[in-house]
């Protein structure tokens, strides 16, 4: 098995585990739990303004935590991204993906997520100090939660690539774009930082592959089918399907029915169960449609 493979298989050994506990404690986990994140955050944003100092009692310091200021291991979560007027947008920003996060996959999963992002920085910051004996103490002042805040991003950009938002509220651009800025970003922070330090970005987003990277997988996969298809459009364009073409191959089929949308796998029309929401599948190969009760649970077609 290579190594795309066993992580494949860690992968989807974990989620397994996460769905069954979260299945058997259904009142598990921490509800609008980026809510109060954001709202620490942007307490301690209006502070740092009155008391500059305040960051300084903050920080994550493993040999001030040894010294009983355990008080680190959870504060550092609460350092604002920044410290001038763009924290108010990046505020917004992981409000408003977080809470899209608790939607789909519910309270006790996202708390068990974001938790394990803080749990793995912990751990990386206390390796790294006992591993470098502390002679790089100063260096623990880079460990933070933007890092934990950047997997929650590519988390939200691996399940919503095509969603489009308001860059600075002005320039409309699609989340997939964002995140391919922020993955070059990720890049160079690990290649212009020094060893071990480093690896902190690489330990910091493990939690996104553990639960995304099917997803990741499959991004690629289509984005490979789309290069594919784009250059055997260009070597015979005779094969180039119009989709204004089969849109009203659709609308003709549905003229002469007695229904507008039809589940691929239960059969089910809007008009025999109109309190029913139907969809059409993006991971289906052609245009199939399917029911609230079977579009996250069908077989996607491949042909």
């Amino acid at each position: 098995m290579d190594f795309e493979g066993h992580l494949a298989y860690i992968s989807s050994v974990m989620k397994k585990k996460i769905d069954i506990f979260c299945y058997r404690h259904p009142n598990f986990g921490i509800k609008n739990l980026m809510r109060y994140i954001i709202i620490a955050n942007a307490v301690i944003w209006i502070l740092q303004f009155f008391k500059p100092g305040i960051l300084d009692y903050m920080v994550f310091d493993p040999s001030r935590i040894l010294q009983g200021e355990v008080w680190r291991l959870v504060s550092f979560m609460f350092i604002p991204v920044s410290t001038g007027f763009l924290a108010l947008i990046a505020f917004y920003f992981y409000y408003m993906i977080g809470n899209i996060l608790e939607v789909k996959w519910g309270s006790g999963r996202f708390t068990i997520y974001f938790f394990t992002g803080v749990l793995l920085t912990i751990l990386y910051g206390f390796i790294v100090y006992f591993v470098t004996g502390g002679r790089y103490v100063p260096e623990a002042y880079q460990i933070d939660a933007q890092f934990i805040y950047l997997s929650m991003f590519f988390s939200f950009a691996a399940l919503f690539p095509d969603m489009q938002v308001l860059l600075f509220f002005i320039l409309p651009i699609k989340i997939k774009w964002l995140a391919l800025i922020d993955a070059v970003i990720f890049l160079y922070s690990i290649v212009t930082t020094r060893f071990p330090f480093n690896l902190l970005p690489v330990i910091a987003v493990l939690n996104f592959l553990i639960f995304c990277w099917d997803d990741v997988l499959y991004g690629i996969k289509r984005l490979i089918g789309r290069i594919k298809s784009f250059f055997r459009r260009r070597k015979n364009p005779q094969n180039t399907v119009s989709f204004k073409q089969e849109a009203q191959k659709i609308r003709k089929a549905q003229e002469g029915s007695l229904y507008n949308h039809k589940c691929c796998v239960c059969g089910r029309t809007d008009t025999d169960h109109p309190e029913l929401e139907f969809r059409y599948c993006s991971k289906c190969a052609g245009y199939h449609c399917f029911c609230q009760d079977h579009i996250n649970s069908h077989i996607h077609f491949t042909e």
